[in-house]
């Protein structure tokens, strides 16, 4: 059985490579029905070898450690392409493979007819194959590559449109702002292999007690900026919201389900370097608990479907972290998966909207869709109570446990700032409900007479993972703490249990979250389903907040004053030095050659030539190959250098053997 397991890992991510080069090289030759075939059918066969893996993996417990090739090797640097499955990645990987599988399948609906229909499923294939690395690799080089590969993946994808500005602008802001983060990562991988000489997890983390705290809490940090920008946290969050400029599909796989998790999984990973430096927990559950927080007051009034769900993955991604800033590692992984649920839903959902209203996505332009799309509007209410924490939704049961595990371990500060994000997530989320579907309509007459139901290729993904949504929480985590998934992970990263309080205690803590997740419904009903007027009376009293948050607190203008304007001045001057100074330099020395050798040519026929002919014909060949050796071109210049060199060494090697 081992060795079968083995070889299901291997073909885990071979599958959607393989996608990858036939529509890459050779998906202009056919149609996009076999294009779109091969791309959700290579998920599909990934997510069944995930299906065997994870099922062996359960039954015995053991981790396996798969050695494809070796990569690179010399000195003390031993690196292999090579995968580590335990239950952490198997976690990940059926989130991945199975959710992505239901996302490829949706996006034949709702990417049809479009001009780069091939090339979508070919990014989309790409970025499957990196996640995969990702969460497979053994050691930090290959979860490198695949971090490396989400981030070009993200760009090709959110600039998909490349001829609309809006989306070339945000695919180029998502590039860099992964950037800054990845200079965090890449330290890091650094000082571990400077402290430990291998980049093997398993090796890295049999000698993690050797570090002293200051080393350990350099790494976490260094890490953990990593994490912050691939997981959109403060103050690296701008770009996810932006992302929505990309096709829905987009959002729902990689900005909502799986790649922005990523830094969840990395901390994760290093949780035994985490828990050696109480600065660094610290560190990551402020920013969790602080982003959870301010996401969630943007989502408030924000009038985009989609950017409503971009800030609230944000919000719900800093519980996330904000759960592994507690050491409730298990609660964050149990997040990660209800949300990878529920968030897909609802993106997937959104683009159903969209889709009905020939590409409307403005809320305010929406209203009494209830009973025109109706399974559509079935399945986002299912997301909507299932992000809001209401019972027995998925959210509610790893929401609360996250919640909890912060009041019982004292951190008083954190679970206030996660109950009150949690109120606002339930009102912005109904707000967005009431908005789209009930009321009076409030669309454009032409966008109305043409409001359809998606087909079933859309609507049965929409459908799995509503079901997903329902029942997830209770089969993964029910009881509290206790659950399945507590069980399963729990060799790996630790069970974290709960601070032993009693049922009374316990019992206390999810009745708050379900008044807490039912005030933010009883509000949003008040403001906008009995009194819509209400609601536009307080965005008039209360204009100067409204704008704030409307404006998203006017981050993006404030990186743009501090940051991108000085430095965009900044390359003006220094192209102007390069062209007129630097330019200028080699252009003087190309010059004086020049007219030195014209001079010299001169001298020669009026002065000397007469009674020196050999001698000035001698010269005047010299000083007209000179003049071509000074050409004023510096990559001439450079592979005169170059050669020089290699004659240099030449000669140093010859002396030497003499």
């Amino acid at each position: 059985m081992s060795r079968l397991t083995d070889l299901l890992i291997k073909l885990i991510p071979v599958f959607p490579l393989l996608a990858v080069l036939a529509n890459g090289l050779l998906g202009h030759r056919y149609s996009h029905g076999m294009a779109h075939r091969l791309a959700w059918g290579s998920v599909g066969l990934s997510f069944l070898c995930t299906i065997g893996v994870f099922t062996d993996v359960m039954r015995t417990g053991a981790s396996h450690e798969v050695v494809v090739y070796q990569w690179i090797f010399g000195g003390d640097l031993t690196i292999n392409l090579a995968y580590l499955v335990d239950s952490l990645t198997c976690a990940w990987l059926l989130v991945v493979t199975g959710v992505g599988f239901l996302i490829h399948v949706y996006s034949v609906g709702y990417m049809h007819g479009e001009t780069g229909f091939t090339r979508f499923f070919t990014y989309m294939n790409l970025f499957m194959v990196s996640m995969l690395l990702l969460v497979m690799g053994n050691n930090y080089l290959v979860l490198f590559i695949g971090w490396e590969g989400v981030g070009l993946c993200s760009y090709l994808l959110i600039g998909y449109y490349y001829d609309k500005v809006s989306a070339a602008k945000a695919a180029s802001k998502a590039f860099v702002v992964n950037r800054i983060g990845d200079a965090g990562f890449l330290v890091a991988i650094f000082l571990v292999f400077s402290n430990f000489k291998t980049l093997d997890y398993t090796k890295v983390f049999a000698q993690v007690g050797q570090l002293s705290p200051d080393m350990a809490t350099a790494i976490a940090l260094c890490l953990f900026i990593g994490a912050v920008g691939k997981s959109a946290q403060l103050p690296l969050h701008t770009w996810l919201p932006d992302a929505m400029e990309g096709p829905t599909p987009v959002s729902a796989l990689i900005h909502a389900a799986t790649m922005v998790t990523a830094g969840v999984y990395m901390v994760v990973r290093n949780h035994a370097i985490f828990d050696l430096s109480p600065f660094a927990m610290s560190t990551v559950a402020l920013v969790g608990g602080g982003t959870a927080l301010f996401a969630a007051t943007i989502g408030l009034v924000q009038t985009d479907i989609k950017r409503v769900l971009a800030y609230s993955t944000v919000s719900q991604l800093g519980y996330m972290f904000l759960g592994c800033g507690i050491g409730a590692y298990t609660a964050s992984v149990f997040h990660v998966m209800t949300h990878a649920f529920f968030k897909a839903l609802l993106f997937l959902a959104a683009g159903s909207v969209i889709h009905a209203l020939s590409g409307e996505q403005d809320i305010r332009k929406m209203g009494g869709l209830s009973s025109r799309i109706p399974w559509t509007h079935r399945l986002f209410l299912v997301g909507t109570i299932a992000i809001a924490g209401l019972p027995p939704l998925a959210g509610f049961w790893s929401k609360d446990e996250i919640m909890a595990h912060a009041f019982t371990t004292h951190h008083y500060l954190l679970y206030s700032m996660a109950a009150f994000g949690a109120l606002m997530t339930s009102f912005y989320m109904f707000r967005l409900t009431y908005l789209t579907f009930y009321g009076s309509s409030r669309m454009d007459p032409h966008t109305a007479e043409h409001v359809h139901e998606s087909p079933m290729v859309m609507v049965v993904p929409l459908m799995v993972l509503g079901f997903l949504s329902i029942v997830g929480g209770l089969i993964l985590g029910f009881p509290p703490e206790h659950g399945w998934l507590h069980g399963f992970l729990g060799p790996v990263v630790g069970v974290g249990s709960l601070h032993e309080t009693g049922a009374g205690m316990a019992l206390l803590l999810m009745s708050i979250a379900i008044v807490i997740a039912l005030a933010g419904w009883g509000l949003a009903h008040f403001l906008y389903g009995l009194s819509p007027a209400t609601a536009d009376r307080w965005a008039n009293k209360f204009s100067g907040t409204y704008r704030l948050l409307l404006n998203k607190y006017y981050v993006d203008e404030l990186y743009d004053l501090m940051f991108v304007e000085p430095l965009k001045r900044l390359g003006a001057m220094l192209d102007w030095f390069d062209r007129t100074i630097i330019d200028g330099i080699v252009r003087g020395v190309g010059w004086l050659a020049d007219w030195g050798s014209a001079g010299s040519t001169w001298v020669e026929k009026y002065i000397i030539y007469g009674g020196l002919n050999v001698i000035g014909y001698s010269n005047h060949l010299a000083a007209r190959e000179g003049r071509k050796m000074q050409s004023g071109m510096v990559h001439h210049y450079a592979a005169i250098i170059v050669a020089g060199i290699f004659l240099l060494v030449l000669v140093v090697q010859l002396f030497a053997q003499m």
